[in-house]
């Protein structure tokens, strides 16, 4: 019982690192994102398809503040996904949810890199996307494997919801442009 009790404190340790990466990984991007805009914007536009340019061209203009808020909506989704996986670690109800956020996290990891080859240069984020997350990711699949908490099946199933987050990421730009006024 007392090794089945420290194996569910250990691993909801592992989960409650989901956020604390993120905002690492989102203080770069919030520090960084409004300047390295403001002189990047038109090299930006020229490196994507018309049609991706015009549809990303007001998010291309999102000043510091808009960003954070956009940000902060964004941890209230990956927050709720780990009280609730963690509050119910032991029946594994939410752990669904919360590897979609994982999925989404780890593969956030490579658009990160991609722009940054793309463009040839530092792009904000990209630091702590190799530092903080790319690591972050591979141990918590690795515990949550290794504890069966999730199975390689289950892993797999999930992956196709990352799709569902799309939208939650727009929204949340979205509102970050509405909630800040320029």
């Amino acid at each position: 019982m007392i090794a089945w009790l420290d194996s569910i404190w250990e691993l909801s340790v592992v989960l409650w690192l989901l956020p604390i990466a993120f905002i690492c990984h989102d203080l770069e991007e919030i520090i960084t994102v409004e300047k390295w805009l403001a002189g990047n914007r038109e090299r930006v536009l020229k490196v994507l398809p018309p049609k991706a340019a015009r549809f990303l061209e007001p998010s291309l203009s999102m000043n510091t503040a808009q960003f954070a808020a956009a940000v902060a909506c964004i941890f209230l989704v990956i927050s709720s996904a780990t009280v609730l996986a963690v509050t119910t670690l032991s029946t594994g109800a939410y752990l669904p949810i919360y590897l979609v956020c994982v999925h989404v996290m780890f593969l956030h990891v490579f658009t990160h890199v991609g722009q940054s080859i793309l463009l040839g240069s530092y792009t904000p984020g990209v630091v702590t996307a190799v530092v903080v997350i790319l690591p972050y990711s591979l141990y918590a699949y690795y515990r949550l494997l290794a504890s069966g908490a999730v199975s390689w099946e289950l892993l797999f199933s999930t992956l196709p919801f990352v799709l569902l987050i799309i939208p939650v990421l727009f929204s949340a730009h979205w509102l970050g442009e509405r909630l800040v006024k320029q």
